[in-house]
């Protein structure tokens, strides 16, 4: 198994990208007809059978991995032009980790398991995420 992480362009919180989780898949008239988030990136992982099902995407928002989604599937989509691209199709729900900084970078990148960021407890609140988020900046989780 292998994760993906991605920067999460034009979101700031967790509670932004929840707005938008279920707009992103009519965004791209791309619906599948079930409760899913969609999003759009332009290569298709050639690990693709190892994430499937089992990994998780991780998102960036302002330098920080602080959220990831369960990947359910990709799948390729071609526009009018005829170029192709990869849609991760997630479960909706959004599971908060604990905050791990993180420098920009272009596109998506493999993620191992052991360097992702564990998830946050269910009974920590946002005052934790805050919290848990200075404690990274500082250095020391």
């Amino acid at each position: 198994m292998i994760h993906m992480i991605k920067l999460c362009v034009g979101v700031a919180s967790v509670e932004e990208l929840e707005s938008y989780r279920d707009e992103r898949a009519h965004w791209w008239d791309a619906d599948y007809g079930e409760d899913v988030h969609v999003h759009r990136t332009r290569m298709m992982p050639k690990r693709r059978e190892e994430m499937e099902g089992v990994s998780s995407i991780y998102w960036v928002m302002s330098g920080t991995i602080c959220c990831r989604q369960s990947i359910l599937r990709l799948a390729k989509y071609t526009n009018a032009e005829g170029i192709d691209y990869c849609d991760i199709i997630m479960s909706p729900d959004i599971v908060r980790t604990l905050p791990y900084p993180k420098r920009p970078f272009q596109g998506w990148r493999y993620l191992r398991p052991e360097d992702a960021p564990p998830d946050m407890d269910s009974n920590d609140n946002e005052n934790s995420a805050e919290i848990a988020a200075e404690l990274a900046r500082m250095g020391l989780i």
